[in-house]
């Protein structure tokens, strides 16, 4: 299967790494490896994740505090975002 991350997932994973990296490089290094090796695990399984709370979607948890939110068709699995678990999710309408 093709792996693909959306440009929202993308900025994600950076804004997550840029955080992280302030007060731990190596930590930052660590769970960003760790979000490629699990979109990478869900290209030869993409049913691993649980089904989402979004129609359509399914999440992968990754790290106590974060998961993958993804969507399978055919032969792709499309990473749309990386979500901290603590995060009200999905977001209220209007958010």
């Amino acid at each position: 299967m093709k792996l693909v991350w959306t440009g929202a997932a993308r900025a994600d994973r950076r804004q997550i790494f840029e955080y992280i990296e302030v007060e731990n490089p190596r930590a930052a290094a660590e769970l960003d490896n760790q979000f490629e090796r699990a979109a990478a695990l869900l290209q030869t399984h993409p049913e691993m994740g649980r089904p989402g709370r979004l129609p359509g979607t399914r999440e992968f948890v990754v790290h106590r505090r974060y998961f993958l939110l993804y969507q399978v068709d055919a032969d792709t699995v499309r990473i749309l975002g990386v979500v901290h678990t603590a995060r009200l999710w999905p977001p209220a309408p209007g958010d």
